[in-house]
């Protein structure tokens, strides 16, 4: 019998072929395709049980945990129980792809690895401590404004935005003709909403509001007057007057649908009334207004056309109140006097004011003019200057 030679095992002779082959100076490696799956598995394993092994380091730092009852049977009990049936299922081999065993390298590190489990699955029962409050996480957000969902900054940087908006929606409003304003109000109407968004920004820094100021002295007139406000922004004095029975009509290039009727007040205004129709001195005929107001809105370079509109739609001795910025004026003589030209007598002037000056006007008889002389009147909107606020 050969010397490897086992009953039911028997090994071929090897060929001549491969044994001239075997003869070969040249060292050849053996095939360690087995091996090599099996020190693959072993390294998975280690790396396994590292991470493991870290996670228990870092609960062990954290210190111990409380452990939570359980009726019929004792916490103790139950993990000498589990520790058991995980050593047993640890103890199992690993096969490897050709029937080879790895149970060995095994059986060691499984023990730590059932423990380690039993921890988790404590933790995971235990209940958080009603008494300690909530900890919160460390990376917390800036603190946001309840209102308008915004941050500080956010919030800051919002109102130098919408400053910055305003003041170049107001500069175009003051340097063009009103039809352009209409255009641009017409193609954005959120243009409307942004200015006057902004003006009520700057009013909260004036000493006084002229519109207020208007409130309070129009709450002494009869009932039933009826007051044109021209240029009306958010319809401020409607709305203070619509308790005093005081009918009040308000005009501006955009309707709110409530209060504001969309007009564009340098051009036409929808009310009735007319002017002289030959050279005799009248005062038209067909009026409904007994006031017009004109609270800062002498905008745009036609501003002119409104105190003609004014003229046109006012009562026989009606009158204007016209309040405006006392920087627009480089002379207030030269103002009164194009007023008067268009058919108006002052009545008082009141500059104590450091930011406005206010002015009462009655409506008189005037002849007709024709276009020509209407056009020269008309061109002298440069009286005033753009109301420009300072940029920051």
């Amino acid at each position: 019998m050969a010397l490897f030679e086992v009953p039911g095992w028997s090994v071929p002779t090897v060929p001549v072929s491969n044994l001239a082959q075997s003869t070969s100076k040249k060292r050849k490696r053996p095939a360690a395709q087995d091996a090599d799956k099996m020190q693959s598995a072993e390294v998975n394993l280690d790396r396994l049980m590292q991470k493991l092994g870290s996670v228990r380091n870092q609960e062990d730092k954290q210190g111990p945990t409380k452990k939570k009852k359980k009726q019929g049977r004792s916490t103790r009990a139950l993990g000498t129980d589990d520790q058991h049936a995980t050593s047993n299922k640890a103890r199992e081999k690993v096969s490897s792809p050709h029937g080879g065993s790895i149970g060995s390298a095994v059986e060691q590190p499984a023990k730590g690895g059932s423990g380690l489990r039993k921890k988790i699955k404590q933790k995971k029962n235990l209940k958080p401590d009603a008494g300690k409050p909530e900890q919160r996480p460390r990376n917390v957000s800036p603190v946001v404004d309840e209102v308008s969902g915004l941050t500080s900054l956010q919030k800051g940087m919002k109102e130098s935005l919408d400053g910055a908006r305003f003041r170049w929606i107001n500069e175009l409003l003051y340097k063009s003709d009103s039809s352009e304003a209409v255009r641009m109000m017409k193609e954005d109407p959120a243009v409307f909403h942004d200015y006057h968004s902004g003006f009520r920004h700057q009013v909260q820094s004036w000493p006084s509001n002229p519109v207020s100021h208007y409130i309070s002295q129009l709450t002494s007139y009869p009932q039933n007057t009826l007051i044109a406000d021209l240029g009306c922004g958010d319809a401020a004095l409607a709305r203070g007057l619509s308790l005093k029975k005081l009918k009040v009509l308000s005009f501006d290039l955009i309707s709110d649908r409530a209060y504001i009727v969309a007009a564009d007040i340098c051009s036409s205004v929808p009310l009735p009334g007319s002017e002289p129709s030959s050279s005799q001195m009248s005062e038209g005929e067909a009026q409904v207004v007994d006031v017009v107001v004109c609270a800062l809105s002498l905008m745009g370079t036609n501003w002119p056309r409104c105190i003609r509109e004014a003229w046109r739609i006012l009562k026989p001795g009606g009158e204007l109140k016209i309040a405006e910025v006392a920087s627009r004026f480089t002379d207030a003589d030269e103002f009164v006097s194009l007023i008067s030209s268009i058919g108006f007598k002052m009545k008082a002037k009141d500059d104590h004011n450091s930011h406005f000056t206010l002015f009462e006007f009655k409506k008189v008889a005037r002849a007709s003019r024709t276009d020509k002389e209407w056009s020269k009147v008309m061109s002298k909107g440069d009286i005033l200057k753009p109301c420009e606020y300072k940029r920051r």
